[in-house]
């Protein structure tokens, strides 16, 4: 397996028992990793992956977006806000709208 240069991780808001529970959940968390999932393939991009995470504790900022291993956190996500990350990563650039600064 090669090392994906971008793992985009998508809160599920999973308990530990795989219960999905929580505001992420509650906002199709799951439904964005579905579009992200289609939108990765319909563009080719290679060296980017996606998958679902358990609860990332940040939600009031849900659904949250971590693009590893940069480390950028997103907030708020949507499928547009997903096109403007897989945008700039196909332009090799950092997508600022709703970037968690601190």
């Amino acid at each position: 397996m090669n090392k994906p240069e971008h793992h985009l991780f998508i809160c599920g808001s999973a308990r530990a028992t795989g219960e999905l529970k929580g505001v992420c959940c509650n906002k199709e968390s799951v439904a964005l990793l579905s579009y992200t999932q289609g939108e990765i393939q319909d563009r080719m991009l290679d060296g980017v992956e996606v998958s679902m995470t358990g609860c990332l504790n940040m939600c009031t900022r849900g659904p949250v977006v971590i693009d590893y291993p940069g480390g950028h956190f997103y907030e708020h996500a949507t499928e547009e806000l997903i096109d403007e990350i897989l945008d700039s990563i196909e332009d090799g650039e950092l997508c600022e709208t709703n970037l968690i600064a601190d």
